[in-house]
């Protein structure tokens, strides 16, 4: 029996007979919307321009024409592959009683030739083929994305938009050093705070201050640095700000309880709750395979083979636990995930990539035990609660 966070199959019962059936391959501008009516022996196809009342309308539409066929609808179900329109539109129509889902684009099987044909109508009807699966029961059509409410989908954006800004600081700072190493400069530092002031002394090895058009560049990009840079802490000054105003907020204390243990900071803390650790997911090995650690395995006959990591999941987990697990090595060195690490690469130096990932894999199942049971993993330091 399917558990109730399991989205690879429907939860109800399929009567067919009595379910109206639309899938929407979606485009910037049009959406074109198929369907299969109970009643009618054509699978109606309309192209819209991307407006949801419009939808409505046609989805209305479908439902009277099967009723006048003599069939009699109680459920419409509707679905679209998670792409760049995110889930506004299910929550829309589900404010509206319209059954809808978002299909996990990776999950429909799609031709293995070499050059298959690919149109918005292939795509619509390999989607409604994909959903009907999915709502009979059977296993392996698709899966569906397990789609948030507004709060939560909003509470990600402070963490996505300061990694963006902590990338567009590093980019200012690199072209900076590079117009400087350009005419030989390279003791001057762009990050510091009087660097600004300290322009107009530099000398190029030729003993000639820095060109007029390049110097004027120069102090763009350091107005554009200190910007970035304010904008960053008043991020994390937001942050703090809403951790200590609702502290017994669920999301809040899993982020008090991370940051206690000894090598993780507020940031990733945040930043992993909101994005894995306070999702719904059914067990350890949901929790690994939306961070994307998890093998791809190539087995046929007597070959057996991993082809590396599946890299389906999120990859900004990934990323992140990566880093983490090199952090945990040497934040909680006497923990007994950091000891199973050192029982298997002291000896060669040669897999201690491969292993780190096992780490970052198992570290995240442990955390995500940590926030959800209370289970502290064996060996962790953790610091003074606040």
């Amino acid at each position: 029996m399917p558990k109730p966070n399991d989205l690879s199959k429907s939860l109800v019962a399929l009567d067919q007979g009595s379910t109206l059936i639309v899938a929407i391959e979606m485009s910037q501008s049009s959406w074109l919307v198929g369907a299969i009516v109970p009643g009618l022996a054509r699978d109606p196809q309309k192209k819209l321009a991307a407006d949801e009342v419009a939808l409505l309308r046609l989805l209305h539409r479908w439902r009277d024409e099967a009723e006048k066929a003599g069939a009699r609808i109680t459920r419409i179900v509707v679905a679209y592959e998670a792409g760049r329109d995110g889930f506004w539109l299910v929550r829309w129509l589900r404010a509206r009683g319209v059954e809808a889902h978002v299909i996990h684009p990776t999950s429909v099987a799609v031709s293995r030739e070499h050059r298959r044909a690919k149109t918005d109508r292939l795509d619509l009807a390999l989607l409604k083929r994909s959903l009907l699966g999915w709502l009979r029961g059977e296993a392996k059509h698709c899966s569906m994305v397990a789609v948030p409410t507004l709060e939560e989908e909003d509470a990600k954006r402070p963490n996505r938009e300061r990694e963006t800004l902590v990338g567009e600081r590093t980019r200012l700072v690199n072209r900076m050093k590079g117009a400087l190493a350009r005419l030989g400069v390279r003791d001057f530092n762009p990050k510091l705070r009087r660097a600004p002031q300290r322009l107009e002394a530099v000398r190029t090895p030729e003993g000639v201050p820095l060109p007029a058009n390049t110097l004027a560049e120069l102090r763009r990009d350091m107005q554009r640095l200190a910007l970035v840079g304010e904008q960053i802490k008043a991020i994390e000054a937001a942050r703090l700000a809403r951790l200590q105003q609702a502290p017994d907020q669920p999301a809040h204390a899993m982020v008090r309880l991370l940051a206690q243990m000894v090598g993780i900071g507020i940031s990733t803390a945040d930043t992993l709750v909101h994005e894995v650790l306070s999702r719904d997911l059914r067990d350890r090995r949901a929790v690994a395979r939306y961070a994307g650690l998890t093998g791809a395995l190539d087995e046929s006959g007597k070959r057996r083979r991993e082809k590396g990591l599946a890299r389906a999941g999120n990859p900004r987990v990934r990323r992140i636990m990566i880093q983490l697990s090199w952090r945990f090595l040497r934040f909680q060195p006497d923990s007994a995930l950091a000891q199973w690490y050192r029982a298997r690469t002291d000896a060669t130096r040669k897999s201690r990539k491969t292993f780190i990932v096992a780490l970052a894999r198992k570290l995240l199942i442990a955390l995500w035990r940590m926030v959800t049971t209370g289970e502290i993993p064996e060996g962790l330091v953790l610091r003074p609660a606040p």
